[in-house]
């Protein structure tokens, strides 16, 4: 009690109040001006220090001048306090480090060893500050927007929007994300949205050193919202000393429209697009209906509609592929006469070429994109199956290795680059791409499927069978039973004719449809029969999946070295020629003197094919 009356006759509290009044207003004007002139945080963490040093030497300049007798604080005093406060901080920056503070061992060194060049650069997205959980895609469709922006310029090297999304929420630091990224250069931002009126602050973070090299802030009305993104792209451009081929011309904007509620509906297209999940496909296409309905000459929203149908098929039962590639060229077609430069029509019009038979123009159609916007990691990866289909799986991996640099953390890059691999028969590389990706995304259905069509092909039993379970306890408990039969009978406890006759009669996408009971897709079924001795089962169902209106999974399975067993019989090159494909290993696998009459179970094993091998 004594120290307490104490405290209260030296005015203790008022003392500390005063201070601490006249820090927060020197923290809150160095931190206004820092943000205008791009100044390093470490001006505003030597400050922050020097703060809390400064109090203890005010709690003791009070307890003296209490002492005397004086019972208020001056404006002298008041004064005196923020120039000593302001003489601590200056005394703290002469002895820190020269450049920005240091960073955690293997950050910033690796970083800027490995992205040296200032024109690589990662758009994370925007961090939604409206407090309205549903304005989430608004934020991300800013920064989407203005990496599609940056990206259309050759000389830099622009991360994918699923990599650098992939880090929304993160706590990780710009320097780890940078060196994630293969990047120098960081955009990062918070949006505002409040009824009419938004506020966008942008900062561009050089991840080498961890300086802000520039910061703005702009307060405008919704409706300049497309001028806010082009002027932040132009900025960063001037930043990185290029000219961005992007930039719209005078009285344009890169959205492609002035209609904010199509713009609107476009952002939550996209943002449902990048998920590949069937409800949320059908979601996205219903948003650019309405977006195309909001404003018929978007070609953004025409270009959306058809990259959602180009990818449907793969994720839903509930259109075929004939139905969607129609739909989606023609969305391509119309958003190429409203805008002949926009890049996502290239891609959904190589995918319908693709499934037409039509290999070349579909490589040539995806590599136009990829002149349009060099980062363009889908097209890349488009191209890169495309010429695996074509019979080039080396060009086709080149293609994905570039993906993959454009775009590491994608898990549908990834899955298409393991399969690749896999047709190549290099089965540890193929089961490492995917592994790195599960270790971030362990429910990825498409490279739980990779993995376990991997130990099919090398024969690896009980690794198929751990796969193949993990799989099934994603769809659910009913897909499991089926694969413990066939694995059983794989492993001699089971009557295999029976399980072959069974699993050659699912539909070829049975795996996409929850009700089914199958986990195997077309490529796990063609290997499973072949190793369950039953290779005229194998070729039917083959055959079939040529046949059905709009399914395409044989052009994939065909490049599988598990398939070698049947590779050479007249049966499956009638097949390669119905697909229009190329068979590369066709001139490896069944040279001059290999004759193959029929497919029986004893011809599999005299071409030394063992299904425990």
């Amino acid at each position: 009690m004594s120290l307490i009356a104490e405290l209260k006759q030296r005015k203790i509290v008022q003392w500390l109040i005063a201070y601490a009044a006249a820090a927060f207003a020197l923290l809150q004007g160095v931190d206004i001006v820092a943000q205008r002139f791009g100044w390093p945080d470490t001006v505003s963490r030597v400050l922050i220090i020097g703060s809390c040093v400064g109090f203890l030497v005010t709690l003791l300049l009070a307890w003296y001048h209490g002492e005397r007798g004086a019972q208020k604080v001056s404006g002298t005093e008041l004064l005196l306090l923020s120039l000593l406060l302001a003489i601590g901080g200056a005394f703290a920056w002469k002895f820190a480090p020269a450049g920005a503070p240091p960073l955690p061992p293997g950050t910033a060194a690796t970083t800027a060893g490995a992205t040296g060049d200032r024109r690589s650069i990662a758009v994370l997205p925007f961090v939604n500050m409206s407090g309205d959980k549903d304005n989430e895609y608004f934020s991300d469709g800013i920064s989407e927007e203005i990496l599609n922006v940056l990206a259309k310029t050759p000389d830099l090297h622009v991360a994918a929007r699923t990599s650098s999304f992939s880090f929304k929420d993160s706590k990780l630091e710009v320097p780890a994300i940078a060196r994630e990224l293969k990047v120098r250069m960081v955009l990062e931002g918070s949006v505002r949205k409040q009824g009419d009126r938004v506020r966008i602050t942008a900062q561009l973070i050089d991840a080498a050193s961890g300086y802000h090299v520039w910061s703005q802030t702009f307060d405008r009305q919704l409706k300049d919202i497309f001028a806010i993104q082009d002027e932040i792209a132009i900025a960063i451009g001037k930043e990185l000393e290029v000219e961005l081929a992007g930039a719209p011309a005078a009285g344009k904007n890169s959205a492609g429209t002035n209609n904010l509620k199509a713009y609107d509906l476009y952002l939550r297209g996209i943002a449902l697009w990048q998920t590949r999940n069937a409800d949320s496909l059908w979601q996205a296409i219903a948003a650019f209906n309405q977006a195309i309905a909001a404003d018929p000459k978007f070609a953004q929203a025409y270009g959306g509609l058809g990259l959602a149908y180009s990818v449907l098929p793969d994720n839903s039962t509930k259109i075929d592929y004939q139905e969607a590639y129609k739909r989606a060229t023609d969305a391509a077609e119309m958003a190429l006469v409203l805008d002949p430069l926009l890049p996502e029509p290239y891609v959904v019009l190589a995918n319908s070429a693709g499934w037409e038979q039509r290999g070349s123009t579909a490589i040539a159609l995806n590599r136009r994109a990829t002149v349009l916007r060099p980062s363009f990691a889908t097209a890349y990866q488009w191209l890169g199956t495309e010429l695996m289909v074509s019979g080039d799986p080396a060009a086709g991996l080149a293609a994905l290795d570039h993906a993959t640099e454009l775009d590491p953390r994608s898990l549908v890059v990834a899955s298409n680059r393991s399969y690749v691999l896999t047709a190549l028969g290099r089965n540890d590389e193929a089961r490492a791409a995917c592994e790195r990706v599960l270790a971030f995304a362990p429910r990825y259905r498409g490279c739980r499927m990779r993995i376990a069509l991997i130990e099919l092909q090398r024969g690896d039993l009980p690794a198929a069978r751990q796969a193949l379970v993990q799989l099934a306890q994603l769809k659910g408990p009913a897909a499991e039973p089926l694969v413990h039969a066939v694995m059983d009978a794989l492993q001699g406890h089971g009557d295999r004719a029976a399980l072959a006759r069974r699993l050659a009669a699912f539909p070829s996408r049975s795996n996409l449809d929850p009700d089914s009971g199958s986990v195997f897709g077309p490529d796990h079924t063609t290997v499973a029969l072949i190793l369950l001795g039953a290779p005229d089962l194998a070729l039917d169902y083959l055959e079939r999946t040529v046949v059905e209106p709009g399914n395409i999974p044989a052009a994939w399975t065909i490049m599988l070295p598990a398939l070698d067993p049947i590779r050479c019989t007249p049966r499956f090159k009638a097949l390669v020629e119905k697909l229009q494909a190329h068979d590369p290993r066709a001139a490896t696998v069944c040279g001059p003197g290999v004759i193959v009459k029929d497919n029986s179970a004893a011809q599999l094993r005299g071409n030394g094919w063992s299904s425990t091998r």
